[in-house]
């Protein structure tokens, strides 16, 4: 199973750490964010890991290599000077986690930490997509979609949880994408640049979106105080 980590936004909320390290490499507890989410990939088998990069983009290599230190082959999707966003920049690394068929693939946010384990991501989700939800944060206490008692995820509900930037993804999930977009800003750009929520919606309307809910720690480490408070955490 390949995976891909998301790591080419500009980490603006977090300059000026980021005016010259770009926010997945940050440390917190001794090492790089993107760092947990290697060693626990290469720790469920996983050896095919592509990595989206743009701003600092020459930072990565430069930090992670090739991968081997992780008994990973890491694969940089170089996106240019402007991020894709999290839909454009998987439709982007497409073809380099497709390989020879169309098997899911896993997809992590690279500025998250999470003591969520990786194994119990399910190899093939029973749609087009696989959602990984937790308790809302004080940053977005209104959540984001509805766990259902049937294991399906919905766009609306009384109950809403927060997308933990971890999920698995069928690569159908990108099928008329276009049509979903409709008139998005950029989607006509080459490469197109767009948000992946509205594909996700539009899957959870087809009744093609599983997850499940974890109740253990996750942090969005979106600000300075954030990474502070994780790194004292974890030390």
């Amino acid at each position: 199973m390949k995976a891909l980590i998301f790591a080419a936004g500009l980490g603006e909320r977090m300059r000026p750490l980021t005016d010259t390290t770009p926010k997945p490499l940050l440390e917190a507890g001794g090492k790089p964010l993107i760092a947990w989410h290697l060693e626990k990939l290469a720790a469920i088998g996983v050896r095919d890991v592509v990595v989206n990069i743009s701003w600092l983009a020459d930072r990565f290599p430069q930090v992670l290599g090739d991968g081997a230190r992780w008994g990973l082959r890491l694969i940089y999707s170089h996106e240019g000077p402007v991020p894709l966003e999290t839909g454009g920049g998987m439709h982007h690394a497409l073809p380099l986690l497709r390989g020879n068929d169309d098997a899911p693939f896993i997809a992590i946010n690279g500025d998250i930490w999470t003591d969520y384990d990786f194994a119990r991501l399910p190899r093939e989700p029973a749609g087009d997509v696989h959602l990984v939800l937790v308790d809302n944060p004080p940053h977005n206490p209104r959540g984001d979609f509805t766990l259902v008692a049937n294991g399906q995820v919905a766009s609306d509900g009384d109950e809403r949880l927060t997308f933990a930037g971890i999920g698995v993804y069928r690569p159908a999930l990108f099928d008329r994408w276009r049509d979903v977009i409709g008139d998005a800003p950029d989607a006509d750009a080459a490469p197109p640049r767009f948000r992946l929520t509205p594909l996700l919606r539009a899957a959870m309307t087809r009744g093609r979106a599983s997850g499940e809910h974890h109740q253990g720690r996750w942090t969005d480490v979106g600000t300075p105080q954030r990474l502070a408070e994780l790194d004292a955490a974890l030390a």
